[in-house]
């Protein structure tokens, strides 16, 4: 890259006990904005990574690392709104778009916009609604 550019790095850690890689452990991935493009997502509206079933909602993503409880990738929605059960402990950070974060227990509602950094607990149930075409980097650990 060139150095005198402003280079934007979204860096996330997900500490576990066990190193579960069976061939050569990864310690860095880079990837690049441009495969984020939709060309490089794979559909993933009936069997969403993140939420299960997002419905008639059209969501999309790419997991780029997947070993042991830890997964990282990119994921997008379009507009609509969908429940999420008993979700997997989750970080994000949204790159672009507008969506609400409703928590089913209490009600509470936050707004989450990009440059926007997320973590969701293991077990959270509620609602997700994408107002604003939405890109997420995120990582999962379960």
């Amino acid at each position: 890259w060139d150095v005198n550019t402003p280079i934007h790095k979204v860096w996330a850690v997900n500490a576990h006990e066990n190193v579960e890689e069976s061939g050569p452990i990864v310690r860095v991935q880079v990837d690049h904005y441009k495969d984020f493009a939709p060309q490089c997502l794979t559909d993933t509206s009936q069997n969403d990574p993140l939420y299960g079933n997002t419905g008639t909602v059209p969501s999309a993503s790419n997991t780029w690392y997947d070993v042991g409880p830890t997964q990282v990738g990119v994921w997008t929605c379009e507009p609509g709104s969908f429940e999420v059960t008993y979700g997997e402990r989750q970080w994000f950070h949204l790159v672009e778009g507008t969506m609400f974060i409703t928590d089913a227990y209490d009600g509470t509602s936050k707004r989450c916009v990009a440059g926007d950094t997320v973590m969701l607990p293991a077990g959270w149930s509620g609602y997700v609604d994408v107002v604003q075409s939405v890109k997420k980097v995120f990582t999962v650990a379960k």
